[in-house]
């Protein structure tokens, strides 16, 4: 039988839990804290603030701030890869549920041959 997590396990298994310190993750993207306070002001990624009132980024936003590093480093200005990548993220939830819907009403997919 497995050990039962702890909570402290359980938040470093999570996503959404706000680990990382500005510098720790500007860090680990290779780039400033100004590039994630310019993709905070773009409203891309909201870190959430410590009780110091520190910001502080989860998994789940250091791979969309890498996502926007890599359209930055081709060349593409902050506030439109922060387009690109909201586009993205709508256009990979719209086809998301469609794909749910096509399953809940039964009618094939356009990709299986049907």
């Amino acid at each position: 039988m497995p050990p039962e997590k702890t909570p402290i396990a359980d938040a470093l298994d999570d996503d959404d839990y706000p680990a990382y310190t500005m510098g720790r993750a500007a860090a680990m993207l290779g780039t400033t804290p100004a590039f994630l306070r310019a993709l905070g002001e773009a409203r891309l990624i909201t870190p959430l603030r410590s009780e110091g009132g520190h910001r502080r980024y989860s998994r789940y936003q250091l791979r969309i701030a890498a996502r926007a590093r890599e359209l930055v480093d081709q060349g593409t200005p902050v506030e439109a890869a922060c387009r690109i990548i909201i586009l993205e993220d709508q256009l990979e939830e719209a086809l998301r549920l469609n794909e749910e819907m096509r399953r809940q009403k039964n009618v094939p997919t356009p990709d299986d041959g049907s």
